[in-house]
């Protein structure tokens, strides 16, 4: 039976049951799931280490409910612990790998994770991780040995491959940094089944647009961590809901996603604005001599898109391109190739009306094509909490309404523009950046006296992490001084986090009442680099 063949009504009952992997592995068996580096899966295949897994995590002694953390490279088994979770009813926290083991070890901690499954790639931060969070004691090693793990293969191959007779549809809480510094959990209640969180915002209008963007065989490609939100719900639990396989990446390259673009006949993706500019930066004749003509929904979000460089992508692959606005918390807005191309700038249109506010600063509803701070709708049966922050949590919320503190504006048609990111936050490479952990970092340094990280225009990035410090009275600002705080950043924070650059000022721009004028320093920099 074809994937098109398979009724609506089945397959969203099998989501609701956690069971949309044994319906396809019913339905299409020996079509490939998925396709790594690290190895292969049939349906059939990821369906029986599925429930073999959720077998074993219960033998352990896990119940619904109870929460397990994965710290994974993109692989088979980061579908198989996402997949198990999903069909025992446990909570699964991905870990962003690049973190240090006390980074990853708070997560650990505080989404209370029972176990933690981890590649031996990463077996120093995971050993790291353990010493802070005791109360995960089911340990399992993936791709190898680590010390005070149990190796995955040995504990799943043990167990029954049928499906459970019993399964309990479960959920995920990714963690979200803030402007205080420490990340926070993005939690919802169980009752708030995955099935309804990623039918909701921008997620719906994907849904609906995979299946009407052609028929026929489909693959998709994953390009980007699975560890991060768009990626895991994009590029793993949506294809594989809808029987499409998956082609991962483990580490990005240009010319290598144009190869496996071609060889897979690729016919979804999702990516980020960096690696639309990085494949434009291809020679031109590197670029033509890949067929990407199976293309047919290449998905963006995360970061603002630069006008010419989404327009040149659309211009090489056609009107296959779709961009989102949302967020961990929820989704906001959707557009297509052609929508865009009659409003380049767009980051698109809610469902409905509704689903976005825009509020100037009394609070009150912001006119047509005035800028306020935008307020998206929280998704309906899945509110979310910031999970131990209720002070967090309340802030964020205006009755039904969360913002990001993003500002912007809708024109006369409801189409959403971003006028500037939050006010802290710094997007490289569409990965979130929050100044505050790096400013708590440099503070310590016994030359700093005070400190802003901001983010300045970069040609590839988007963003780069600059600080600007104020020395230490007495203290020279030299090149080896920046060159020792960048140093400082490395050995305590993810590399991703670190200040590329560091200047020095005399006096950092501070109110009366101790709050540093972010904005006025940035625009500063932003007036000295064009991009």
């Amino acid at each position: 039976m074809t994937s098109e063949a398979v009724t609506a009504e089945r397959r969203r009952e099998a989501l609701r049951q956690g069971m949309i992997l044994a319906l396809w592995a019913e339905t299409k068996p020996d079509e490939p799931a998925i396709i790594s580096p690290h190895g292969h899966r049939t349906f059939k295949t990821l369906n029986a280490n599925t429930n073999r897994l959720a077998r074993a995590l219960r033998r352990k002694g896990l119940q619904a409910g109870d929460a397990i953390a994965l710290l994974s490279t993109n692989r088979p088994e980061f579908a198989e612990v996402m997949a198990a979770s999903q069909r025992a009813g446990l909570r699964l926290t991905p870990i962003n790998w690049h973190l240090t083991a006390d980074e990853a070890g708070y997560i650990v901690a505080d989404c209370e994770a029972r176990a933690l499954v981890a590649d031996t790639r990463f077996a120093a931060t995971a050993a790291g991780a353990i010493a802070q969070a005791p109360a995960a004691g089911i340990r399992l090693a993936v791709g190898g040995a680590i010390d005070g793990f149990e190796r995955y293969d040995d504990l799943v191959l043990a167990e029954d491959g049928r499906d459970l007779d019993d399964p309990v549809l479960g959920t995920t809480m990714l963690y979200t940094s803030g402007t205080t510094g420490r990340p926070k959990g993005v939690h919802r209640p169980r009752s708030a089944s995955a099935a309804a969180v990623s039918a909701a915002g921008a997620a719906q209008s994907l849904l609906a647009s995979v299946r009407a963007a052609g028929s026929g065989p489909t693959m998709h490609l994953c390009t980007g961590p699975l560890y991060h939100a768009a990626p895991l719900a994009f590029s793993l639990a949506t294809p594989l809901a809808q029987g499409m396989g998956v082609v991962m990446m483990d580490g990005w390259d240009a010319e290598e996603t144009l190869r496996l673009i071609q060889r897979h006949r690729i016919t979804h993706s999702h990516m980020v604005p960096t690696m639309f500019h990085r494949l434009l930066s291809l020679p031109p004749d590197v670029r033509a001599g890949y067929d990407v003509s199976s293309l047919r929904f290449v998905l963006h979000g995360a970061a603002p898109c630069p006008v010419a460089v989404k327009r040149g992508i659309i211009e090489w692959w056609g009107p296959v391109v779709y961009e989102y606005y949302a967020a961990t918390e929820g989704g906001g807005t959707f557009v297509t190739s052609e929508e865009w191309l009659s409003r380049p700038g767009t980051v698109g249109k809610p469902a409905s009306p509704e689903l976005i506010n825009i509020l100037d600063e009394a609070g009150a509803e912001a006119p047509v094509g005035a800028v306020g701070t935008i307020y998206i709708k929280a998704p309906d049966g899945a509110p979310f909490s910031y999970y131990h922050d209720p002070a967090k949590t309340a802030s964020a919320y205006r009755d039904d309404y969360f913002t990001l503190g993003d500002v912007g504006y809708l024109d006369a048609d409801g189409y959403l523009y971003l006028t500037d990111r939050s006010v802290n936050l710094i997007i490289s490479g569409g990965v979130n950046i929050y100044p505050a952990e790096i400013e708590a970092v440099l503070i310590t340094h016994p030359a700093v006296g005070d400190v802003a990280v901001i983010g300045v225009p970069n040609a590839e990035w988007g963003e780069e992490v600059k600080a600007v410090v104020e020395p230490q009275p007495g203290v020279q600002a030299t090149s080896p001084l920046a060159t020792e705080l960048i140093a400082w950043c490395r050995d305590r924070l993810a590399s991703y986090k670190c200040p590329r650059t560091v200047d020095f000022t005399v006096s950092l721009p501070r109110h009366d009442n101790g709050k540093l004028y972010k904005q006025q320093l940035r625009e500063e920099y932003r007036q000295q680099v064009k991009v």
